[in-house]
């Protein structure tokens, strides 16, 4: 059975390869004619370590965006900054023309006095009728109805204070200042236009950059691989083994400082199969903007794999495969497998190699499984160096 199979590969690939001519056809044939075998270059594989970076698309978001919206009624009196601009907290944003707030702050301190006075009338009547009780000229009666109106009056007066201070409350709510220090977005509204808490957008939103926070999403299965990738019995034993990430801007630039994966989101969203990551980035000079695009870089290390330059390979019904030099001098068409990940020009072979094996380096379009050729060797390292220019 796997002689017929072989043939058949054979066959084929005499087939599809007998139209691809050539410098190399010209060769073999003459090679053939002169009944030599043709030189083909070959090197010897070996085991190293490598790291593969693997991209995942990203949103970008500020550790803070706070969305600054209106807790009174009223026209949009004066905007204090712009869109973009950079504010410290409490810094005047925007002052909102409301005088029935005014008033209200006139109102209760008006109350105050009144309730001051009511308060301090009462208490006379308390200090006139105690001595009388106490001489039994009135009675004890007058005395507990003195106080009980003495203390209705405090009472009131603490009312009063009280809506003295929600009217001032209230006003201070006309002047809206930063709650953080951040970057100030879109400006939806012009001055004179009249807002309130139920307005559908917020008067401008706040993002604190300085750092940022890049989420991106992973599905099932390479979460598994994830998992299983990084040493620890727990997920946060597992998070602290993870290496720093890189972010890929969307020029395709690296960005220059490097974050850390801090979060994995514990439940797969059923709707899409994939589960959220976070990764933070520090971001000192504010280049990263809220809602921005770009790619979170992870490096996964390897040690003893074999790398092999990709045009070392043939593809033929989606596999892939290599010419191995074997007993005299004769080549033998090996299936191998490798990693999706690759790394520039190489792949990753996880499958059909070992370490010390020759497989031909190029130009075997016009070889066949079982062909004598006329080996040159070449050293390993300049052919992984030459591949990587």
């Amino acid at each position: 059975m796997k002689t017929t199979i072989r043939l058949s590969l054979i066959l084929f690939l005499g087939t599809v390869l007998a139209s691809c001519g050539g410098k190399d056809d010209k060769a073999a044939k003459a090679a053939a004619a002169a009944g030599q075998p043709q030189a083909y270059p070959v090197f010897a594989v070996s085991t190293q370590a490598t790291t593969l970076d693997q991209d995942y698309p990203a949103t970008i978001e500020g550790i803070q965006d706070i969305d600054i919206r209106p807790k009174v009624d009223g026209f949009i009196e004066k905007i204090y900054v712009d869109e973009g601009a950079v504010v410290k907290k409490g810094q005047l944003l925007f002052t909102i023309n409301a005088p029935q707030y005014e008033q209200q702050v006139r109102t209760a301190t008006a109350a105050i006095s009144s309730a001051e006075a009511n308060v301090n009338a009462a208490q006379l009547q308390v200090n006139k009728t105690k001595p009388l009780v106490d001489k039994d000229i009135i009675s004890k009666y007058e005395l507990e109805a003195a106080q009980l109106t003495l203390q209705t009056r405090k009472a009131a007066l603490a009312q009063a204070k009280a809506d003295l201070v929600n009217a001032k409350t209230n006003l201070g709510y006309t002047s809206i200042t930063s709650p953080v220090d951040g970057v100030v977005g879109s400006l939806p509204y012009k001055t004179g236009t009249l807002v309130s808490s139920t307005s559908a957008q917020p008067l401008t939103t706040v993002s604190n950059i300085s750092k940022v926070y890049a989420y991106f999403s992973l599905n099932e299965k390479q979460l598994l691989d994830f998992s299983n990738t990084y040493k620890g019995k727990t997920l946060a034993e597992q998070m602290k083994n993870i290496p720093a990430v890189s972010l890929v801007l969307a020029d395709g630039s690296i960005y220059a400082q490097n974050g850390k994966i801090e979060s994995i989101n514990g439940q797969i969203n059923t709707s899409t199969g994939s589960a959220s990551l976070r990764a933070t980035f520090p971001n000192p000079v504010s280049l990263l903007k809220s809602g921005a695009s770009a790619s979170v870089r992870i490096p996964q290390h390897l040690e003893n794999v074999i790398l092999i330059p990709q045009k070392s390979t043939t593809d033929l019904q989606g596999k892939k495969f290599v010419y191995v030099l074997g007993d005299s001098a004769k080549v033998v068409s090996t299936e191998i497998q490798v990693m999706e990940l690759t790394k520039g020009n190489f792949y990753v072979v996880t499958k059909g190699l070992k370490a010390g094996d020759k497989i031909v380096l190029e130009g075997f379009q016009s070889l066949k499984d079982g062909t004598a050729i006329k080996p040159e060797e070449l050293n390993a390292d300049s052919v992984l160096a030459e591949v990587k220019k």
